[in-house]
Order: structure tokens, then C-alpha cells, then sequence
């Protein structure tokens, strides 16, 4: 992972996964682990796997890297006790995602899978997070299930609190498996406790034995990041975004009956910006966004 960080100026992630499964009603999410349980579901797989599968060929067409991201957002020790599901679950998540790479045309140099975890309560919620201490306990079940499944990289997204984030970072470098740190924030460019990225940045890179491969930002517009008001220094660790298709506020998003979008081409040049002017390297989709946001990038890049 820390090479393909240094040899690629442009790498490639997954566009929004659990909202593609989600609208068009072809599969049932489940109520607390989302699209985790339908890795055992051959029907539903199949309709996942080429979610997955449509973003991979897009990278491959274009001779790009790219970051998927295991179905486990949601596969926790507390979720995954109550469920019934089997706790091997972020294990057989991994195994799915190997498989899928290995049953077409991939390199594991051009494919890399991340573990994914998320925020114990409410994204959207800093209030409801846990401390520091309380995260590197309570997330450090998962961590290890998907380490044993033999993951690239791990990684936490749409995290709404520093001090848990912070708490994750710790469990996550105890493995010495490679890991990024997702924030999401406001459109202010704040991580949505109100913290700065670069505070944000510099508490966990200091409290850690062995920091971040970099941070990310997800969950939010791209303008979001506000990034001619951003301390340079951010730039140094900030290595990827994976944008929500819509300007909309999270609380907005999140009630909304129908998919919000906003144009392509204006969420597209704001991406290829962050990685033109600020050397963002991982650029990716999330909420409402699909393979044409991605097939966008690839066609405007430069170079």
C-alpha cells in the first residue's frame, strides 16, 4: 500500500455501493448489518459482486489502481451478536471480495481491499461517539476479524469524532496492517465535531506508534473541504476523497425519500482539482454517486 501510494499521483475507489443495493429494491438490507449478510445470499451476492465488479472494470480500462472496500461497515461485535448472522462475517466479507477479484482479470497490484469499519452510533451524531479508550476496545474485535481475513489495508470511514477516530487508529495500528482514517464533515470544512483536519491530523499522528497511511474525507460534497481555506499542512497527510453526488446538508440526505444528485461535470472538475492543485490521490464516490462519476474522472484526468 505504501508503494502504490508513491508511484501513483491518481488512484481510483469504489463509487457508492450500499445506496445502489438500496434504491432500486432488488435486495433486502438488513435492519443493523446493512449489505454484510447478503455475501451469503447467492442471488444478492451476484447482485452486489457486480456493483463492485462495474467499478473494477472501470479501473482497469483506464490502467488505474484501485481501493474496494469489504461490505462490513456495519459488522461490529455488538451488531453482529444481535443479528445472528455468523461472527465469521467480516472474514467471509473478505474472502467475497478476494474472490471476486481473483474470478476476473485483476492483479492484486491493481485491485487493493480494505477492511471497512465504521463509528459505533450515528454518523452524523459527534455526541453519540465513544472516548478514545471505549473505541480502541470496542472496535478492536472487527479489526482483528478482518485482519484474519487477510485484508490490504484497513480502513474507518464517515467518522464524525476525532476522539473515537482516535480510539480506532489505536486498534488499528496495534495490527501493523496498513490503515486509513476517514473523517466526514461539514461544509466548512470541519470534521463534524468541530475540529480542524490539521488538529484532528495532528492528535492522532502523534498518539499512534505507527500513524495513518494518510486521512480521507468521505460522505460529503467536495466542496465541503473548502480546500484554499485549508492549513497546507493538511495536504501533507490528506490523501483521498470519496465524494457524495449531492450538495445537500447529511441531515437532508439522510431523510430523503428520492436520490439527490447534483451535475456531474461540477462534482467531476471539483475532484480532479483536489487532486490537480492539492495532490489528492484517491478519488472515489459515495453516496449517489455510480460508475459514471468515476468513468467522469477517468476520461478528464490529466496526464
Amino acid at each position: 500500500m505504501k508503494q502504490l501510494l508513491a508511484n501513483n499521483p491518481f488512484i481510483l475507489m469504489e463509487g457508492a455501493i450500499v445506496e445502489r443495493l438500496r434504491r432500486p429494491g432488488q435486495v433486502h438490507l438488513h435492519d443493523t448489518l446493512l449489505n454484510a449478510p447478503l455475501i451469503y445470499d447467492p442471488e444478492a451476492g451476484a447482485i452486489m459482486g457486480d456493483v463492485y465488479r462495474q467499478y473494477m472494470d472501470v479501473a482497469q480500462r483506464a490502467g488505474l489502481p484501485i481501493l474496494v472496500l469489504t461490505p462490513t461497515w456495519r459488522a461490529d461485535k455488538a451488531r453482529v451478536a444481535a443479528s445472528g448472522v455468523s461472527d465469521t462475517i467480516n472474514i467471509d466479507a473478505v474472502a467475497f471480495m478476494r474472490d471476486l477479484r481473483d474470478a476476473a482479470p485483476y492483479r492484486d497490484t491493481v485491485v487493493k481491499i480494505g477492511g471497512l469499519i465504521g463509528c459505533r452510533n450515528d454518523c452524523y451524531r459527534p455526541e453519540e461517539a465513544l472516548s478514545a479508550s471505549e473505541a480502541e476496545r470496542f472496535h478492536a474485535w472487527q479489526i482483528k476479524q478482518l485482519v484474519a481475513g487477510e485484508v490490504d489495508f484497513l480502513i474507518a470511514e464517515t467518522l464524525p469524532n476525532v476522539q473515537e477516530a482516535l480510539g480506532i487508529a489505536k486498534a488499528m495500528a496495534a495490527t501493523g496492517v496498513p490503515y486509513i482514517i476517514s473523517f466526514v464533515i461539514s461544509r466548512d470544512g470541519r470534521v463534524l465535531d468541530g475540529s480542524g483536519l490539521e488538529e484532528a491530523i495532528e492528535l492522532i499522528d502523534s498518539a499512534t506508534q505507527s500513524p495513518p497511511l494518510g486521512y480521507m474525507i468521505n460522505c460529503a460534497y467536495p466542496s465541503f473541504l473548502c480546500p484554499e481555506e485549508q492549513p497546507k499542512a493538511v495536504f501533507n497527510r490528506l490523501i483521498g476523497y470519496q465524494a457524495n453526488a449531492s450538495s445537500l446538508d447529511h441531515c437532508d440526505l439522510d431523510n430523503a425519500d428520492e436520490l439527490h444528485a447534483d451535475d456531474i461535470a461540477e462534482w467531476g472538475q471539483l475532484m480532479l482539482t483536489l487532486n490537480d492543485t492539492y495532490g489528492v490521490k484517491i478519488l472515489g464516490g459515495c453516496c449517489g454517486t455510480g460508475v459514471e462519476h468515476l468513468q467522469y474522472l477517468v476520461d478528464k484526468m490529466k496526464g
